[in-house]
């Protein structure tokens, strides 16, 4: 009973502090607290059409943006494409462009493989400028690239891409050794005290049984463990992804979210919904919150295109930063009329790079499925993850 106190005690705090607290609603997500300001009546600010930007309310940046540096990549993966089409070096995005970039809570830097990029290190000293978090998705595999930039920039998150164990992982990454590699990396990051670390994967039939092990080893090492499915897009260069063996897949999954609901961590409650949208994504099903895309977040392509998002089966770019101001490309007709392709749009995709946002932007649906589900847990139950 005291174990049942305590996750209802958590469970509360984090629900509280999503709808109450001031700030951004992300901390209530991040495990983040923050101290309530004493109450005031204030007018609620009308936000101004040349600052899209920001919150409403709290007047502070709302955006977040997936900086994707190169096509450039190392690894030869079967359910990604984009080696098959590397960028030019020389037409890629410099770190100069970054300063055109506006205010974000939070930016991914992906790829490609990012550290292919020598001048990295440039980038991320002008994002920093600009995100006041920063998390780079890399397949692990240059280590001391990667933890030259960490002793300069300490705060900085790494996800490394680890698809299953090592047979798994070789076999899917097309590197020889490459699970080899990316521990070693990991152990590395361990032994310099970086707190920001984790790997994440994409669960495809020929994995899916690792998903709960790796889970495990997230769990003994104190990882981070983020988690995809196979998609098509555009941005794969992939049309025939699949996972063939539905149930077998959405099994694993169960596991993992039962896993997730008995952490005492508030944190693993919402990733177990989250998860629980992964199953609902390999049925094939309507998503469970609205994608909103270009409204609260965007991706920077290495060609300097402007786009909402990477799931679209063409690419639609918003505009070019090389060619145009910020305020030209978010403000601009296109731009709106790319908000409107993503309203309209029927892929139902489910990444964590829209659905995130969208736990935090509409948390009703989400807190009562982690509060009803939790309490069943509590209570001797399974959770109910049935489609």
């Amino acid at each position: 009973m005291a174990t049942a106190r305590t996750g209802l005690r958590s469970l509360l705090a984090c629900w509280a502090r999503m709808f109450y607290c001031r700030g951004s609603p992300a901390g209530a997500l991040s495990g983040v607290t923050s101290t309530p300001s004493p109450v005031k009546k204030q007018p609620i600010p009308i936000l101004k059409a040349s600052r899209p930007d920001l919150d409403p309310i709290s007047m502070k940046p709302k955006l977040h943006g997936s900086i994707i540096v190169t096509y450039r990549c190392n690894a030869r993966c079967n359910m990604c494409g984009v080696w098959h089409f590397p960028s030019k070096p020389k037409e890629e995005i410099s770190p100069q462009l970054i300063e055109k970039l506006p205010q974000m809570y939070f930016a991914n830097v992906t790829g490609g493989e990012p550290f292919i990029r020598l001048d990295l290190p440039e980038i991320i000293g002008e994002l920093r400028k600009k995100a006041k978090r920063i998390v780079i998705s890399t397949n692990g595999f240059f280590t001391g690239r990667i933890i030259r930039l960490c002793e300069t920039f300490p705060d900085l998150g790494i996800r490394i891409s680890i698809e299953g164990l090592q047979e798994s992982n070789d076999k899917i990454r097309g590197i020889p050794e490459g699970y080899l590699r990316t521990q070693e990396t990991l152990k590395k990051l361990r032994e310099l005290g970086m707190k920001d670390i984790g790997f994440a994967m994409t669960v495809q039939d020929d994995n899916r049984r690792d998903l709960v092990p790796l889970y495990e080893m997230a769990r003994e090492y104190g990882y981070e463990f983020a988690t995809a499915c196979v998609h098509n897009s555009h941005y794969f260069h992939k049309w025939d992804n699949k996972i063939a063996d539905k149930e077998a897949a959405a099994d694993e999954f169960r596991r993992l979210i039962a896993w997730q609901l008995n952490s005492s961590k508030a944190k693993e409650w919402f990733r177990a919904y989250f998860n629980y949208g992964l199953i609902n994504y390999i049925y094939g099903k309507k998503r469970f919150l609205p994608c909103e895309m270009g409204d609260n977040g965007f991706f920077l392509d290495p060609a300097g295109n402007i786009l909402a998002c990477n799931g679209m089966e063409k690419a639609a770019p918003m505009g070019n930063l090389k060619a145009q101001s910020w305020e030209e490309i978010w403000n601009g007709s296109r731009t709106r009329q790319v908000r409107r392709m993503v309203k309209e749009c029927d892929k139902n995709c489910w990444m964590i790079g829209s659905a995130a946002p969208a736990i935090i932007h509409h948390p009703v649906k989400p807190i009562i499925w982690v509060l009803t589900n939790k309490i069943r847990v509590i209570f001797g139950k399974e959770p109910n993850t049935r489609i």
